[in-house]
């Protein structure tokens, strides 16, 4: 038995069930209605059934260029997974990996990758212009959501799963692009080697809008390492002009002995003030959805290039040094495209006019841009020799373990 007071429904004893219905009825929320959480009740859902998550592949699940990477000792910037890189500038030697999760509260919660790195050789006195860390960017139309530039300017909530050997006080920057502004917000790790959930929260400016296109609006650095030029200031907690020397005034110094590593994962951004009680759960998406969504920056069309290797497209014979491939893209691109294709000395062959034809890689001729994207890539093959122009053609791989035979990128 329940009593019912005037906007609120009261059970006779405190803590018991109240139950709204019977089984197969249903229940209308009027059109506009909020439903909130007005403390930390458990169990409290946020649904958000029409909405992606804002961080693409935050589950660290899709890694289409590959699961290690050695990351030298220059100025470097490689993606353990998609939409994530680890950027190192002289700063030490590294391993940077898609880790697989076996055990710990973030596997517990369902995460079973992340993004990792190893320091292989160390750095432990950095030169000023030294820096290292790991990134995100955003498109700015994907952006809106949190209205910077307006009075309606709303907070952002961040939360992520991170693991290190190393305890300490650490910073994670967003940085708005558009107007070379950043704000800060600190997290800690308290125990070495244990997966810890981070929840912070960032203010949002009512002044400096972003541009409503597809180049970076917001971009999210966790600093984890640097010289002077990057970490002599202070973190600021507060939007400011973009200061470098602010940029990683907390970070771990993960440089500074090859026993160290960093890891990362279950990355989630909301609009509005939570915390680790009352912040959604990570939406977690069918693994096809999220690799479509990272296509539109990253594309691995062929790999591991082999003798009967997938085919890479199908096209015309120009002249006789000059094919012609086409490739349709399976999502747009976020905008016209680079191409990645590994130059092995006839690592590649077409086939026309009943014969064959070795060509060493390939090159972007023109790509079809509309204002959704790139959409279909035209190609040009490098190092062919003696063909008949006015012929139909195909095109593979014809070289054991060449790796990257085409691959299209759109990235930040």
């Amino acid at each position: 038995m329940s009593t019912i007071e005037v906007n609120k429904i009261t059970p006779v004893s405190g803590g018991t069930a109240i139950q709204v219905g019977e089984s197969g009825d249903t229940i209308t929320v009027p059109s506009g209605a909020t439903i909130t959480n007005s403390g930390t009740a458990n169990n409290f859902t946020n649904y958000r059934p029409n909405a992606k998550p804002f961080f693409i592949n935050g589950s660290m699940a899709v890694a289409q260029r590959g699961t290690s990477f050695s990351q030298p000792d220059t100025n470097n910037d490689a993606y353990p997974v998609d939409r994530f890189s680890f950027q190192t500038g002289s700063i030490g030697v590294y391993t940077s990996t898609q880790e697989a999760l076996t055990s710990g509260d973030a596997f517990n919660a369902g995460f079973k990758m992340a993004a990792r790195i190893d320091c292989t050789t160390a750095q432990a006195s950095p030169a000023a212009g030294d820096y290292f860390w790991f990134q995100y960017k955003a498109e700015a139309q994907d952006c809106l959501a949190w209205k910077k530039g307006t009075t309606s300017a709303t907070v952002m909530t961040l939360s992520f799963w991170v693991k290190s050997n190393k305890t300490g006080t650490a910073q994670v920057n967003l940085r708005d692009d558009d107007n070379d502004r950043m704000v800060c917000a600190l997290y800690t790790i308290s125990s070495g080697d244990t997966w810890e959930k981070k929840v912070v929260t960032f203010p949002m400016e009512t002044s400096y809008p972003m541009n409503n296109d597809n180049g970076t609006g917001f971009r999210f650095e966790w600093p984890l390492g640097g010289g002077s030029t990057y970490s002599s200031g202070t973190a600021p907690t507060a939007w400011e002009a973009r200061i470098d020397a602010d940029v990683a005034a907390n970070n771990l110094a993960i440089n500074d002995s090859t026993s160290n590593d960093w890891a990362i994962t279950g990355i989630q951004a909301e609009v509005g003030t939570y915390t680790s009680a009352t912040i959604p759960p990570f939406q977690f998406e069918s693994y096809g959805d999220n690799l479509a969504r990272c296509q539109r920056y990253y594309y691995l069309h062929a790999d591991t290039a082999q003798d009967g290797g997938p085919t890479i497209g199908n096209g015309s014979i120009y002249n006789a040094t000059t094919a012609q491939i086409s490739v349709d893209l399976p999502v747009n691109m976020r905008t016209n495209v680079s191409i990645s294709s590994v130059n092995v000395s006839s690592g590649y062959v077409i086939f026309h006019n009943g014969g064959t034809t070795n060509y060493n890689y390939l090159t972007v001729g023109n790509g079809t841009y509309t204002s959704a994207g790139c959409t279909s890539v035209m190609m040009d093959v490098s190092g062919a020799t003696s063909m008949t122009g006015g012929q139909a053609c195909w095109t593979r791989g014809n070289s054991t373990g060449a790796g990257v035979m085409c691959a299209f990128s759109a990235e930040l």
